[in-house]
């Protein structure tokens, strides 16, 4: 019997892109938000080929519910989110440490992530409802995301069920076992 777990709502907001430079960073922050349990990620300042990329996998593994969309302005983004009674998180090394906001954070049903690819604009601090440190210290935004996403789903996300794919991994103690699901691809 597959366990179906109701899920919060949550999306990732990625502000800014280095051309070429983040290509890859970029995908990774996408897949990490699908594979940790967010809805979907806002993406600026990419071009296509990232919604793609992720687009590809989803199709290959499921969980074809997950969605990018790249945005031009992401300040209107998080601007109808709270206007839709959401909440914004914005992960910082600057912010309150994720340990002293876990519980007020995992309160929240609907809530929108902010993460940067470079220097974050100043309103963006000023419009999280939180910004949260995962540590003091410089570190990836996509550690960060993974850790956030992890404490607020507190590992549920894990036994979510990504239906829809042609493929599945089956989980052993040595080596790697991959099945088709006969999903047409």
């Amino acid at each position: 019997m597959k366990k179906v777990l109701k899920m919060k709502k949550v999306s990732v907001l990625r502000i800014g892109h280095r051309l070429v430079r983040d290509d890859r960073v970029t995908t990774h922050a996408a897949l990490v938000s699908r594979a940790f349990g967010a809805d979907m990620i806002y993406m600026t300042g990419v071009d296509q080929s990232v919604k793609e990329t992720v687009d590809s996998v989803s199709k290959r593994w499921g969980g074809p519910d997950f969605r990018v969309e790249v945005i031009d302005d992401w300040k209107s983004v998080v601007r109808a989110w709270k206007k839709s009674g959401g909440k914004v998180a914005h992960l910082t090394m600057y912010g309150i440490n994720i340990s002293d906001a876990a519980a007020q954070i995992k309160k929240e049903s609907k809530l929108l992530v902010i993460i940067g690819a470079e220097k974050v604009p100043r309103e963006a601090y000023e419009l999280a409802d939180y910004n949260i440190a995962v540590g003091n210290q410089p570190h990836s935004e996509i550690a960060a995301l993974a850790i956030f996403l992890d404490r607020y789903f507190a590992g549920r996300q894990f036994r979510k069920e990504f239906a829809g794919g042609r493929m599945k991994i089956i989980p052993t103690e040595k080596g790697k076992r991959v099945e088709e699901t006969g999903q047409p691809f």
